[in-house]
């Protein structure tokens, strides 16, 4: 890695009904500067949620940069470092010759990555990370106002540039 400050990146998504409307909520962090975001949709799955909170938080960060990622989606972080590569080189079809799932946000995930010196780390869901919690309540946040509205909406707080 560079000499270059490490941005550390904490996403979460979430599903209720799988399908069903789900969110994804990320939190990028400087030692200088924070910045909370999340997204919501419609007729979507967990699985999509969790990629999505990742991709839209990498999608943020504007110059090349060491970032640490941390998940609790074992499927994001396992796919990134164990399975991409070789789904990219068996024309995305899993080693059970099944088609990947997810396929179009996995190829823009891993695009977006390449840009980057990214760390993946999984981390346990609800067991006290401060920041991993803080992620998985903006989705819910934005799960709620889904119920309450039937709008899709975004999240910013503190918005900055990374």
């Amino acid at each position: 890695m560079t000499d270059k400050e490490t941005i550390v990146i904490y996403t979460d998504g979430g599903c209720r009904g799988n399908p069903g409307f789900g969110a994804w909520g990320a939190i990028l962090k400087t030692s200088k500067h924070r910045l909370e975001i999340g997204g919501s949709a419609e007729n979507t799955t967990n699985n999509k949620m969790e990629l999505s909170a990742a991709l839209f938080a990498l999608k943020r960060v504007r110059t090349t940069s060491n970032i640490e990622l941390y998940s609790d989606s074992s499927y994001l972080v396992n796919g990134m470092t164990k399975w991409i590569k070789n789904w990219m080189k068996n024309n995305w079809i899993k080693s059970d010759k099944k088609p990947v799932e997810n396929k179009e946000i996995w190829k823009e995930l891993y695009t977006v990555s390449q840009k980057h010196n990214i760390k993946f780390n999984w981390v346990r869901g609800h067991s006290g990370n401060k920041e991993n919690e803080r992620a998985d309540e903006i989705a819910n946040i934005l799960m709620d106002e889904y119920q309450a509205t039937k709008k899709c909406s975004k999240f910013s707080k503190k918005s900055i540039t990374i």
